[in-house]
């Protein structure tokens, strides 16, 4: 399954951890996840080298390319709401999972969309084993 995994770059990256975990489980399941180097530590500097607009392409490109959007929400950022909500307006199945210690956007907590599905984790265990229900479920 082509899945596009979305997570905040620029917001804050105190998830890292969680987000490598939820990648490293898809590639491990012979999942396609053409955003996989967003789980990269270093991933400020790579994506330095890439203008704005290449960025915007590539991933509506790969949204509208997808499967599925996994997102981890617990850090805000524009641009994960943004790729949330363009896959839901394609009828894509959409799951977004944050710590159960996070503020999370009502936008997202609120939204009743059939092809979304929010859930939340106290580890990282968790949050990869809430994936596979997701995925299970499709």
């Amino acid at each position: 399954m082509n899945i596009y995994f979305s997570c905040s770059v620029t917001g804050g990256r105190a998830d890292q951890q969680v987000y490598e975990a939820i990648v490293e489980h898809l590639l491990a399941g012979g999942h396609e996840v053409p955003t996989a180097h967003l789980s990269d530590s270093n991933i400020i500097a790579l994506e330095a080298m890439v203008e704005p607009q290449d960025v915007y392409m590539r991933d509506v490109a790969w949204v509208k390319g997808c499967d599925a959007l996994i997102a981890e929400v617990g850090t805000p950022s524009h641009g994960v709401g943004y790729e949330i909500a363009l896959a839901l307006s394609l009828g894509k199945p959409v799951f977004c999972c944050y710590h159960k210690s996070r503020r999370v956007s009502k936008m997202i907590t609120g939204n009743t969309h059939s092809t979304l599905t929010v859930s939340k984790y106290e580890t990282t265990e968790e949050a990869v084993a809430l994936v596979d229900e997701f995925l299970k479920s499709l």
